[in-house]
């Protein structure tokens, strides 16, 4: 009887290895699976990353030559930004050159008149400046001696005369 007890056991113990032995064929067989689609993931992801990876390159490389046209456009705008500054400046000294010559000839000019008004009777002074624009009468008696000028207005229109003197004062 303890033979049959043992051979009992035994079988029981074979069949829960047998069991066991299925469940770890069946473990193995899961886990193989398993580790196949991790594998092809894997396999994927790393496509995914590479792929990853050239477009960070092309980006960095269209950033960069971007930024090197943006540059040179800045370099280029700095450049005709400093050409016209010195056109400017170029042109603000002709301009008072101008502006200096076009006094001078003024001046000549006013001093010509005046000498020509000093030389006039005072009479044909007077009649010629009441018909001339006021502002020029103004510049031709103000350049003329306070004497003359005296001369001049005493034989002007009253009206005429006041509007004179009163921008003479200015």
């Amino acid at each position: 009887m303890k033979k049959i007890a043992i051979l009992i056991i035994l079988g029981f113990v074979s069949l829960y290895a047998l069991e066991t032995s299925d469940k770890l064929f069946e473990c193995t067989e899961i886990f193989k699976a398993r580790k196949s689609e991790l594998l092809i993931e894997l396999e994927r992801i790393d496509e995914q990353k590479q792929s990853l990876s050239a477009l960070k390159t092309a980006t960095e490389e269209l950033l960069k030559k971007r930024e090197a046209k943006i540059s040179e456009r800045e370099e280029n705008v700095a450049k005709q930004l400093s050409e016209i500054s010195a056109k400017e400046a170029s042109i603000k000294g002709m301009v008072e050159k101008n502006e200096q010559l076009l006094k001078e000839l003024k001046e000549v000019k006013m001093g010509k008149m005046a000498e020509t008004f000093a030389k006039m009777k005072a009479a044909n002074a007077a009649s010629v400046l009441s018909e001339m624009d006021v502002k020029d009468a103004v510049d031709i008696l103000s350049s003329l001696k306070p004497k003359t000028t005296g001369a001049i207005l005493s034989k002007m229109e009253a009206k005429k005369a006041s509007e004179l003197t009163i921008l003479l004062a200015k």
